[in-house]
């Protein structure tokens, strides 16, 4: 279990407010509405009514006995950008800053924040991906060059086994389960057959992913 400081309670402060709790850890919530604070009350462990702005304030919380600090601001950039920075300077551990640009992330990098999150760029990049094959399930973006695919069995995969296909020398990449009607068989073996109707999760350099559905 980790103590998170969570700066701001828009929808995305409220989602990752919720699923932190759902996962056991400590969340103290700080928003300057304080009808948004209240609403947190439920699923929070508290919460203050407070501008992150203000270093004494910030000061007081002893921000440096936090697992985790999360700016989750995304309507006020200055607000944001300044909260990071003055975060780091009180000592924080990891801080985790919200964008809503890229011109923005690069500033909140460079002002403090050791991760960034941009949840509208990233939707966008998960969907353009998702709905521009009819063969890709889902996907999952693991590097700039390689990701996580769960795709259709491929025609040509179906009826034949791992080792007949010689998957990863072939194709270049990795089987990492197979899923047929909701069910995960994680690391099928090598005689494993691929049929009709199954789903394939494969790991492979997206270049690689992309010629092997150009063929299915």
């Amino acid at each position: 279990m980790k103590s998170v400081l969570l700066i701001g309670l828009g929808r995305f402060g409220r989602r990752m407010a919720k699923k932190l709790r759902e996962l056991n850890h400590d969340v103290l919530a700080i928003d300057k509405s304080e009808e948004r604070v209240n609403d947190a009350l439920d699923f929070v462990t508290s919460a203050q009514i407070a501008d992150a702005t203000s270093e004494s304030f910030m000061r007081s919380l002893g921000v440096s006995n936090f697992d985790l600090c999360v700016v989750a601001i995304g309507d006020n950039f200055q607000s944001s950008l300044e909260t990071t920075a003055l975060l780091k300077e009180c000592g924080a551990h990891f801080v985790v800053s919200r964008a809503s640009r890229e011109v923005h992330a690069k500033f909140l990098l460079r002002n403090g924040a050791d991760k960034v999150v941009y949840p509208e760029g990233q939707t966008a990049e998960w969907a353009a991906m998702r709905y521009s094959s009819d063969h890709i399930f889902d996907y999952v973006k693991l590097s700039p060059e390689y990701s996580i695919y769960e795709i259709a069995v491929p025609e040509e995969w179906k009826g034949k086994s791992v080792m007949e296909l010689a998957v990863r020398q072939k194709y270049r990449v990795n089987v990492l389960g197979v899923k047929k009607d909701g069910q995960l068989q994680p690391m099928p073996g090598p005689d494993h057959r691929f049929l009709p109707g199954e789903s394939v999760l494969i790991l492979g350099h997206d270049s690689d992913v992309q010629n092997l559905l150009q063929k299915s």
